[in-house]
């Protein structure tokens, strides 16, 4: 497998660790009590990928976004997805202006056109505005009668949504669901927490950040973490696990082959091999290891799979089929699939 031609100096590394540790910090002091929750949407957001927030109302999600665009110093906008939300409140489109020529239908930008959007309550609207999203999700560009416009680069995605129980949403389409890098889920914090905001904060307000990157700097750790070294054992074993979550793959666990409907997609090889890249910069490594991977994929995999009917009628969760996955698919020192073998030669 080749590997990048310049590798990464020590440097690069704890600039790049440095950096991961500024915005880890911070958002830290924005959202209490949330640590685990808040590394999972860094190693995202500097891995350039979209990411999914679940939970319930007035957890923090919309703080958390709004704090991460400010400490990375990135244009910013906010859709409240609603149900009377139309694609073009995303998007954007034509008007009719008066210009030197006279009367003409002008382009006028939507909100997408933007570095962070973030997506509130995304599943309170029609799947046919959700869907306004997936070209600029996929390929960071949006298409509007017939004329296509990029987005700024960076742009990515922080969208939040209930849970579908709830009474006035919509479940995400899996085409929609497999653009975000990673699903997240907020949880509920303990009384300690509820206690030092109550005490420190006033109406609840966090505290207000100053920037601790800039847009260039988020360019030089995605370019550098694409320089790591990725030892060929370790892609190997995140290509197995992505293959394994398919029932008829002979390493899928039991839990695999008797409750999954679909497995992951490629997309979600790429974004676990993203992610570790991320996630071992931030351990001030140069290099990705299987603890890496481990870490990240039930982020990148949990919202990829399409369980069946059984899962629910046995409770079965794609958290526990992902947990399953992990004990079984075994770390090979020195394995590396046919395909990948076919393409270096």
């Amino acid at each position: 497998m080749n590997q990048p031609s310049s590798p990464l100096s020590d440097q690069e590394v704890e600039t790049c660790r440095q950096l991961g540790q500024n915005l880890l910090d911070n958002l830290d002091t924005i959202l209490l009590g949330q640590k685990p929750m808040t590394r999972a949407v860094v190693i995202a957001a500097l891995a350039g990928g979209h990411v999914l927030l679940e939970g319930l109302p007035g957890l923090g999600k919309t703080e958390l976004v709004k704090g991460l665009a400010r400490l990375l110093a990135m244009e910013f906008r906010r859709v409240q997805f609603t149900p009377d939300l139309l694609p073009g409140d995303i998007t954007g489109g034509h008007i009719l202006q008066e210009t030197e020529n006279g009367n003409e239908f002008v382009f006028r930008p939507g909100p997408v056109f933007c570095n962070l959007l973030l997506a509130d309550e995304i599943n309170r609207a029609s799947p046919k505005t959700q869907s306004a999203l997936l070209e600029a999700m996929a390929e960071a560009r949006v298409t509007v009668l017939g004329e296509t416009r990029d987005l700024p680069d960076p742009f990515f995605v922080l969208a939040t949504q209930n849970p579908i129980e709830m009474e006035g949403t919509y479940p995400l389409p899996e085409a929609q669901l497999d653009r975000f890098l990673f699903k997240v889920q907020v949880p509920s914090v303990n009384a300690d927490v509820l206690a030092a905001i109550i005490g420190q904060r006033q109406s609840g307000r966090p505290p207000e950040c100053e920037a601790v990157a800039s847009a260039e700097d988020f360019r030089n750790f995605r370019d550098a973490a694409q320089r790591m070294h990725f030892p060929p054992a370790v892609i190997s074993y995140a290509a197995r696990l992505c293959a394994a979550t398919h029932p008829g793959n002979p390493e899928a666990p039991k839990s695999v082959q008797e409750f999954v409907r679909y497995g992951a997609s490629p997309r979600a090889a790429i974004a676990i091999a993203d992610a570790a890249r991320v996630d071992a910069l931030l351990q001030g490594k140069p290099t990705i290891g299987f603890d890496n991977i481990k870490t990240v994929a039930p982020f990148a995999l949990c919202h990829r799979l399409v369980l069946d009917y059984r899962a629910k009628i046995e409770g079965v969760t794609s958290h526990q089929v992902v947990a399953d996955l992990l004990a079984s698919v075994e770390e090979l020192e020195h394995a590396m699939p046919k395909e990948v073998i076919d393409a270096d030669a």
